[in-house]
């Protein structure tokens, strides 16, 4: 995904599928190949979930941060149609638990990132964690950390405004009528699939601490929407860091406020103590 220019030295990209590419941190292993193997893994593993047509330089900027903290990236991209027809979208989501469950993950303790529409995948994973949480308890309590940017929070009108955007900026008022027409037509096969991710993710069975970044002007998330989440986190005992500004830019705060930005994210991953800080941020 990542350009060869674009990748730090001591970096290694492993495509693994079409939209899954695994970037391992080789200057964080220690020297010798057995000591290394072990601390690999149980070395954290960043879960990055970026943004709708997220550019691969935009993205790369995101995992240096992580590559200098020392941690491998894993980037796991969604396309438009896993969003437009949800049954696709739960498959790659059960694809993805999959995967942070096989033998070259499973040992490995899990931060997640997910930007905008790359929270709704995440959501449609916590849908099948949800169905058996006795099952994936031991995949719940690998994930020490979470952090949502701009997450597509609000009304199925916000979702359709998102989806114009970010796929379609030309087109942006009929793709929203379009896609509410869509979503009307095909309701059991949408709506009531949204409903069910929504409700996995505002009832998640993953509690461990949360760094949410959201602002006030943004179409695509509903910053009451987004504060109803945290309170209700909270109320459930999560640990929950929110750092909102008046005015940004949905999935650029990084571009935007890059000092303040940075300054939170480093705080809230110094809080979680799981593994040595490279370098400040």
């Amino acid at each position: 995904m990542l350009g060869r220019t674009a990748l730090s030295r001591g970096i290694t990209a492993h495509r693994l599928s079409k939209n899954v590419t695994f970037y391992i941190n080789e200057l964080a292993s220690p020297v010798s190949g057995c000591q290394a193997q072990a601390s690999k893994d149980h070395t954290p593993l960043m879960l990055m979930l970026p943004w709708l047509g997220s550019r691969p330089q935009a993205v790369a900027k995101y995992c240096e941060i992580y590559f200098r903290t020392g941690f491998d990236v894993l980037v796991v991209e969604s396309e438009v149609q896993e969003f437009l027809w949800p049954r696709w979208g739960l498959d790659h989501g059960k694809r993805l638990l999959e995967l942070l469950q096989s033998e070259r993950f499973v040992s490995r303790p899990l931060l997640v990132h997910a930007f905008s529409i790359g929270g709704y995948t995440f959501a449609q994973l916590l849908v099948h964690v949800s169905q058996d949480t006795q099952k994936y308890q031991a995949f719940t309590q690998r994930i020490k950390g979470q952090v949502y940017d701009s997450l597509v929070v609000g009304s199925l009108e916000t979702m359709a405004v998102g989806l114009g955007k970010t796929v379609f900026p030309r087109w942006e008022i009929l793709v929203k009528q379009l896609s509410l027409l869509y979503f009307g037509m095909f309701r059991r096969q949408t709506v009531d699939y949204f409903n069910r991710s929504i409700d996995a993710f505002w009832n998640t069975p993953i509690t461990a601490p949360a760094l949410f970044f959201f602002c006030e002007n943004d179409l695509l998330s509903n910053p009451r929407a987004m504060e109803e989440v945290i309170d209700r986190w909270e109320k459930r005992g999560m640990d929950i860091t929110a750092k909102k500004w008046e005015d940004s830019t949905h999935a650029g705060h990084l571009k935007r406020h890059p000092q303040e930005y940075l300054t939170t994210l480093d705080m809230f991953l110094q809080s979680l103590r799981i593994a040595p800080l490279k370098a400040k941020m």
